[in-house]
């Protein structure tokens, strides 16, 4: 679909071949704390998921898609739409990029825009909002550059290394 590719990277359907990839991501303990997972998946239930990917998003309520550079099939990380509100056309948004050596190279900001564009001209919601640690900076500055503003910021919300941390709403409203 032309719509979910941009000039260094494309957004594709999660495949079979991806199994390793999920699997690799969802295990990574350093991410655990910004996907706010608390156990290790086993290779089975994302092989599970992965067959039911196909479902559309009014059906799953999800939406989460490969980030792919131009040249190649592997995915290099993931970016989701979840909680999504068919009655109130609205869904919260996260994005991965797996490796540090990929990330700071324009491809999370790229996938973020058609993801964007995306969810406004073809699922025609009114709004995306994101959830984001106070302390990550770099996700900030992502979101706020395409106009997600700061709603408010859930005090002592996420419970990490021992100490509770802030975690803040942005929301992007199409006008």
């Amino acid at each position: 679909m032309q719509t979910l590719k941009g000039q260094n990277i494309y957004l594709r359907a999660l495949e079979p071949e991806d199994l390793e990839f999920v699997y690799a991501l969802e295990n990574d303990l350093s991410v655990w704390e910004v996907t706010h997972t608390q156990t290790p998946y086993s290779k089975f239930l994302i092989h599970q998921y992965l067959e039911n990917a196909h479902q559309d998003i009014y059906q799953a309520k999800q939406l989460r898609l490969a980030i792919c550079k131009n040249d190649s099939f592997n995915a290099i990380g993931l970016i989701d739409l979840f909680d999504f509100d068919a009655k109130n056309n609205r869904a919260g948004i996260g994005i991965i990029v797996q490796e540090a050596i990929d990330r700071n190279q324009g491809f999370g900001s790229q996938a973020l825009e058609l993801l964007i564009q995306y969810s406004f001209e073809y699922l025609a919601l009114h709004q995306l909002y994101a959830n984001i640690a106070t302390s990550n900076e770099a996700s900030i500055k992502l979101f706020t550059t395409f106009g997600f503003q700061l709603v408010g910021v859930k005090r002592d919300w996420n419970f990490s290394h021992e100490k509770y941390t802030d975690e803040a709403l942005y929301q992007l409203i199409h006008k």
